[in-house]
C-alpha cells in the first residue's frame, strides 16, 4: 500500500480547496491543520494553484500530506508534480494521468461513476477511485456497488455532512473529498479561522468516532 493511501485509510478526509485565494491559503491551511486534516489538495483550476502546492509542501511538510485536485490531464499532472504534489485527484477518469503519477510513485485518484470505470481505473493503476458527484448519486448507489467491488478503495467525494459523514462510511467509503462544507470560503475571506478549526475538528471527530 501507497503511503498516501495509508494516510487516507486512516485519516479518512481529504479537504479540498478551490478558488481559494493566495494571500488566504496559508492561514486556511493551518487552521485546517489545527482542526485535525492531514490530507489537503489545491485544485489545478484555482488561480496559482502550483504555486500554493509548493509553498505549501515546504510549509507543512511532516504536517499534511498536499496533493492537486482537479488533475484532468497530463499537461495539468506535469504542472503539479512539478510543484510537489504528493498525489492527484482527478473528477475524471484519463489512464495517462494514472500512468504519469503511477511512474513517478504517486497516487493518482481519479473520478469515475461507473462500474465500468472504476474497474478500468483500478487495472490502469489506481490505487483508490474517487466517486463522484456523490453527492447527486447517493448514498444507496454506494452500498450497491459496493457489493461486488468490495476490494477497490473508494472516496466519496460530494454531499458530505456533519449529519451524514457517518452514513457514507456504513456504506462502504474509504475516505471523504469535502469542499465547501469543510472549507467555507466566506470564513476564509472574513478570516474566521478558528471557526474553520473548530468545523475540521468536528469532522475529525465524526471519522474518528466511526
Amino acid at each position: 500500500m501507497s503511503n498516501m493511501l495509508e494516510l487516507l485509510m486512516q485519516h479518512k478526509i481529504v479537504a479540498i480547496l478551490r478558488g481559494i485565494e493566495d494571500r488566504h491559503a496559508d492561514a486556511a491551511g493551518k487552521a485546517l491543520i489545527d482542526g485535525g486534516i492531514h490530507m489537503m489538495e489545491i485544485t489545478m483550476n484555482t488561480e496559482g494553484a502550483a504555486v500554493m502546492i509548493e509553498r505549501w509542501r515546504n510549509k507543512f511538510d511532516g504536517k499534511a500530506a498536499v496533493g492537486a485536485g482537479t488533475v484532468t490531464d497530463v499537461e495539468l499532472a506535469e504542472q503539479a508534480v512539478a510543484a510537489g504534489a504528493q498525489f492527484l485527484i482527478s473528477p475524471n477518469l484519463d489512464e495517462e494521468v494514472i500512468a504519469y503519477g503511477r511512474e513517478r510513485g504517486l497516487s493518482v485518484w481519479p473520478g469515475v461513476m461507473t462500474p465500468t470505470e472504476i474497474v478500468k481505473a483500478w487495472k490502469a493503476g489506481a490505487d483508490a477511485v474517487k466517486i463522484f458527484p456523490m453527492g447527486t448519486l447517493g448514498v444507496d448507489y454506494l452500498k450497491e456497488i459496493r457489493g461486488p467491488l468490495n476490494d477497490i478503495p473508494m472516496i466519496a467525494t460530494g454531499g458530505v455532512d456533519l449529519h451524514n459523514i457517518t452514513d457514507y462510511f456504513k456504506a462502504g467509503a474509504n475516505g471523504v473529498g469535502m469542499g465547501g462544507k469543510l472549507v467555507n470560503l466566506e470564513w476564509v475571506r472574513e478570516g474566521k479561522w478558528d471557526q474553520i478549526t473548530e468545523r475540521a475538528r468536528q469532522f475529525v471527530a465524526a471519522v474518528q468516532a466511526l
